[in-house]
């Protein structure tokens, strides 16, 4: 079965929309309310975000600072991989690394609404608390919750932290996001997703902040590891949840987070899951091939290979922009991709996207091969154009050469307009076509 990808992500409509809003064109809706147990997915740029810029950036600056801001986030997965504690981030480019995608969470009685980002490859939750040191002006203030507290260093939710101290009786933990760190209480408080509230929900209340790399009000984490939201909330929504990200050229740039079984797609490919005991909270799957046109490219032997040691492998990861490949297997997939567009024509390049044309273009399909699926994404999937239309390029980079490139990572851009099933019981991940607007 092929999966056929929408058309988007001109980065175009990021200034059109910025124009619509400040002539008054448009009023997107952003106090929609959550129902059921399903939330609204807002991007960053999304006229309802605090995050988006302030001024619209011109074609090739947003192209910079996305390149920039996913070279951050490959040094954040291959620092998981590696269980590395320090994670360098390449000098030249300062980095301010917001999430990509945002929920609305309600923390504590009476509720205050925070903005998480939502991960999948992280685990414990954690929010920007009153009193915190280098923390933005937006913070939850625990002692207004009267269903707030600390845990102490005897509860068993400590042992399931990073680097785990005490300090006056409460488990304090510390880890990297990106190129920052931050320093954090373990904490207990009600939280509300949707229309559900979940008592006695373990996260970090962060007490000091380093760095530019931290989501401004907090993560979510959607992985598969202790103290995630899958496993805290098993008996709620059965370690499943779904996720269908908008396209760029959504006005309102709203989707969809769907937590637990009611409700999912029934007619849906999956392809299994495979664990890392090194890593159980990244979502692993099994990259067969890539096939340009309709043919297979010949990619190095094992490009693609599941190393559960290495951590060399496949991962869906919701806050990398553009998909990854390690290096030989992205160079042989360019090259049949540069092949087929025409050999003759001239290449330029733009950031780290090394194929990039100032003429009009027919460019072939480029399909991912997993096991029992695969994902065929047209060439409006895989392209970026400039404001003018004069540049185009291929969407799709190497890894950075400066870190344990061994991961591939399927990113937001492919799975934008799809709807993605986790499965955790069953060990699947599925993708299902949606328009998620």
């Amino acid at each position: 079965m092929r999966l056929s990808f929408p058309s988007l992500f001109p980065l175009l409509c990021l200034t059109l929309l910025f124009l619509s809003l400040a002539l008054g064109l448009s009023q997107p809706k952003c106090e929609t309310p959550d129902q059921g147990s399903t939330l609204q997915v807002l991007h960053v740029y999304s006229p309802c975000s605090p995050f988006r810029p302030k001024e619209p950036l011109s074609w090739e600056e947003s192209v910079l600072q996305m390149q920039a801001k996913d070279k951050a986030r490959l040094q954040f997965l291959s620092s998981l991989v590696a269980r590395k504690s320090v994670v360098p981030i390449a000098s030249g480019r300062q980095i301010v690394q917001n999430p990509t995608y945002i929920v609305r969470a309600k923390i504590g009685t009476p509720a205050q609404t925070m903005l998480m980002a939502m991960d999948t490859s992280s685990d414990v939750a954690w929010i920007p608390c009153n009193g915190c040191l280098g923390c933005s002006s937006t913070l939850f203030n625990s002692p207004a919750s009267t269903t707030y507290k600390s845990l102490g260093c005897q509860a068993a939710q400590c042992k399931q932290v990073p680097k785990p101290t005490c300090g006056e009786g409460v488990c304090s933990f510390n880890l990297t996001y990106g190129g920052s760190s931050l320093a954090a209480n373990l904490s207990q408080d009600t939280i509300t997703l949707a229309t559900d509230a979940v008592p006695g929900y373990s996260f970090g209340c962060i007490q000091k902040a380093t760095g530019g790399s931290l989501p401004a009000q907090g993560l979510l984490g959607l992985g598969r590891g202790p103290l995630s939201l899958l496993s805290q909330t098993q008996n709620l929504y059965q370690s499943t949840f779904s996720y269908c990200l908008p396209s760029f050229k959504s006005l309102n740039f709203s989707g969809s987070l769907r937590l637990g079984p009611v409700g999912q797609p029934k007619r849906i490919k999956y392809t299994p899951l495979l664990k890392n005991p090194r890593r159980p909270s990244l979502y692993f799957v099994n990259l067969m091939a890539v096939r340009v046109g309709r043919r297979v490219v010949d990619v190095p032997p094992g490009s693609f290979s599941f190393n559960p040691t290495t951590g060399a492998g496949t991962i869906f990861d919701s806050g990398t922009v553009f998909t990854r490949l390690v290096t030989p297997a992205y160079i042989a997939v360019r090259d049949a991709f540069r092949n087929r567009v025409g050999r003759n024509l001239t290449v330029t390049s733009l950031g780290g996207f090394d194929t990039c044309y100032t003429v009009p273009i027919a460019a072939p399909t480029i399909t991912f091969m997993f096991t029992g699926m695969n994902v065929t994404l047209p060439p409006d999937n895989l392209l970026i154009h400039s404001t003018a239309g004069s540049t185009t390029c291929l969407a799709m980079a190497a890894a950075p050469d400066n870190v344990n490139s061994v991961l591939n990572v399927i990113a937001n851009l492919q799975q934008q307009n799809h709807r993605l099933l986790y499965d955790v019981p069953n060990s699947r991940l599925g993708v299902a076509r949606e328009l998620c607007t």
